[in-house]
């Protein structure tokens, strides 16, 4: 072999392995997100692709609907739930990488009404009043599940009365698959309260719907797991969108929108208990 064939075999060759090594970096990480996280995942991406130049895809859906979808083999790097057990469920499915799950912020429910508040509502007792149209989550999705624990507690409390519970049922008109859709409907009108997060009422929704809160002893403390997935091909990239999350940086973006985000160490040894209970 000449020395000229040499040059272009080893040149080839060297080019061969600079495009493999091209091939493996990621363009782009897949993220499902529970719905409730729009706002404040979005600005958390774009910070992300201006410190990596990697590109941030964001499947916002209810997290039951997000859990179906990872199940039936859809591909994601990254999975943020709105509870811990669509998340236990995807764990318990072998889906996650399992030591990476940490609870990393907590949420809580208000309700919510139209601005100009037609149905006249002011506190927990209103939603038992004829007629009111109520709009929530169904019981598969965090949102319902943490409003049905809610209306539980309110109809085991006596100052409510015993017929509180099945009047407050019957008023409710929809049940949505995620809680965007919950805030839509409350904020054209087309209900007179819901339940939402406290993080769903935004600068931009503030003109259109008012929170009432919900006392401590009858709220419930939505507590926001993540990790990655067993599958993803970007593990490390992963891992540094995670650590975004949970800086101040990640942090202050977080409480900007109505979370109150939690320490990775705390919400590792929080989530560890978590397991270990459930295992036992």
């Amino acid at each position: 072999m000449t020395e000229k064939k040499i040059f272009i075999s080893v040149l080839a060759a060297l080019l061969l392995v600079a495009s493999a090594g091209f091939a493996d970096e990621p363009k782009e990480l897949t993220v499902f997100t529970a719905a409730s996280l729009t706002g404040a995942f979005g600005e958390i991406g774009q910070i992300y692709k201006n410190e990596t130049n990697i590109s941030v895809t964001f499947n916002f859906d209810g997290s039951q609907a997000l859990r179906t979808q990872l199940e039936n083999g859809a591909y994601a790097d990254i999975f943020a739930s709105a509870n811990k057990k669509q998340m236990n469920a995807v764990e318990g499915d072998g889906l996650m990488n399992n030591s990476s799950v940490v609870i990393f912020t907590n949420n809580k429910l208000s309700l919510i009404v139209p601005k100009d508040n037609p149905a006249k509502i002011t506190n927990l007792i209103d939603l038992a009043n004829p007629g009111l149209k109520i709009v929530m989550g169904t019981k598969d999705v965090p949102v319902g599940d943490y409003a049905m624990q809610i209306i539980n507690k309110l109809g085991n409390d006596s100052a409510y009365g015993d017929e509180y519970k099945q009047k407050v049922l019957s008023n409710i008109i929809s049940q949505e698959t995620n809680v965007n859709y919950v805030v839509t409907k409350v904020a054209l009108g087309e209900a007179d309260v819901g339940f939402a997060y406290i993080s769903d009422v935004t600068e931009e929704l503030a003109s259109k719907v008012d929170k009432i809160e919900i006392p401590d002893k009858y709220n419930v403390i939505a507590e926001y797991p993540i990790g990655i997935l067993d599958g993803s091909k970007y593990s490390a990239e992963s891992d540094k969108f995670m650590d975004l999350v949970a800086s101040d940086e990640g942090k202050a973006i977080l409480e900007k929108y109505g979370f109150s985000p939690v320490e990775r160490t705390t919400a590792k040894a929080a989530t560890n208990a978590s397991q270990a209970k459930a295992v036992a």
